[in-house]
């Protein structure tokens, strides 16, 4: 790309980049992903990537001859992955903490089409010049049917760190 291309893309605003920050997060807010079908390929692939053979997710024979559901499931890990991707934000100013409360609540089948709700549950200031915000990923299959939950703790670089000192959990 040419130099000057560059200057004019660099311009452009990013698609799906946030920039939102701790002051601006809304407790109480609820964001609803588009829908995603997913297919055996992607499922296998995913398997493959990971090495997770277990007979539910890669053997068809095993699924409808001995499997208490008799076909395939999708295996957690992925259904765990895409339905966060659907709602992945890319804020530059939030950085992962860790997952609490993930739970398998329903079987994925290949072929299900899946989509995520996320809410806000609670926001504070954590450290000096990052507070902790924690939302919940429910993802749904087909109809509403709910099949995973879990909680997402972020850090979030704050707006104006000097008003949260005398609040910051722990001093650095």
């Amino acid at each position: 790309m040419s130099t000057t291309n560059q200057r004019i893309h660099e311009e452009i605003p990013v698609w799906n980049k946030e920039n939102w920050m701790y002051e601006e997060f809304v407790v109480g807010q609820k964001d609803r992903s588009i829908r995603r079908t997913i297919s055996e390929g992607e499922s296998m692939l995913f398997n493959g990537l990971v090495m997770d053979f277990h007979p539910y997710v890669a053997d068809e024979t095993f699924a409808k001859e001995e499997g208490i559901f008799g076909r395939r499931l999708v295996a957690g890990a992925f259904v765990f992955s895409v339905g966060l991707g659907l709602m992945a934000h890319n804020n530059i100013n939030t950085f992962s903490y860790g997952y609490d409360k993930l739970r398998f609540i329903k079987p994925v089948f290949i072929g299900d089409t899946i989509y995520t709700v996320r809410t806000h549950l609670e926001k504070r200031p954590k450290y000096k010049d990052l507070g902790l915000v924690k939302v919940s990923y429910e993802v749904f299959k087909n109809e509403g049917e709910l099949v995973l939950y879990c909680e997402h703790l972020q850090t979030v670089k704050y707006r104006n760190p000097e008003a949260w000192q005398d609040l910051v959990e722990k001093k650095e």
